[in-house]
């Protein structure tokens, strides 16, 4: 079976900063388009996308439980953006470790852009993970792309939040810049902590990949 690669249009995108790669399961959640001006075309666009599929829905209540998910998950967006992320991916996948129960499995991947004060980039790789609380499993790493750390932790949210109490398991992987002025983050989020192994093998196989100068600039 061959393998299919997907390239999107940021690889010709000089001021994209970062190009990465992210394995089979993984749909892209266009944050502009999901956060466009009610008066844009990408906002006119997307409501022409999503009309079919709510007036698929019979049901008004079920509607409206549809359209109110849709407005938390963009409050969502809204929030991950305001603190500098800038890509969003939504992962299923069937959980096959174990016998053949096939449970879906969900995540959420986003790469994050930290401003940093200036620091060699294995000193700033360092001071990522010397600086969290709570994190666990610290490692450092010396990647194509320059030196790197990886931590993670799991949190549980409070009953004030509102949220189910249950835990999620955040890993991250820390990758500086070449300017040595800024750091991406990769973070990877699941419910599934049992998975904890495999979800950290992912996220390191998309740093392995991760790269600051366009794939093009290098064939």
């Amino acid at each position: 079976m061959t393998s299919r690669v997907i390239v999107a249009d940021s690889v010709t995108d000089p001021s994209t900063g970062i190009w990465f790669a992210v394995p089979g399961g993984f749909t892209e959640l266009p944050i502009d388009v999901l956060l466009a001006s009610p008066a844009s075309a990408e906002a006119e666009r997307l409501r022409e996308a999503l009309a079919p599929l709510v007036e698929s829905i019979p049901d008004g209540i079920t509607r409206q439980q549809f359209i109110g998910q849709l407005a938390s998950g963009q409050q969502l967006l809204r929030a991950l953006r305001e603190v500098g992320t800038v890509h969003c991916s939504l992962g299923v996948h069937r959980d096959d470790v174990q016998g053949d129960s096939g449970a879906i499995l969900h995540s959420l991947f986003t790469v994050s852009w930290r401003d940093i004060a200036w620091a060699p980039r294995s000193v700033s790789a360092a001071r990522a993970v010397a600086t969290v609380e709570e994190h666990a499993h610290i490692e450092y790493m010396d990647l194509p792309s320059g030196p790197a750390s990886m931590s993670e932790t799991v949190r549980t949210p409070t009953p004030e939040s509102g949220l189910p109490p249950t835990p999620l398991l955040q890993i991250y992987a820390y990758l500086p810049h070449p300017d040595c002025k800024r750091i991406a983050v990769l973070m990877l989020s699941t419910t599934a902590v049992g998975r904890r192994e495999q979800y950290r093998e992912i996220l390191r196989q998309i740093a392995e990949l991760t790269s600051f100068e366009s794939p093009l600039l290098k064939t």
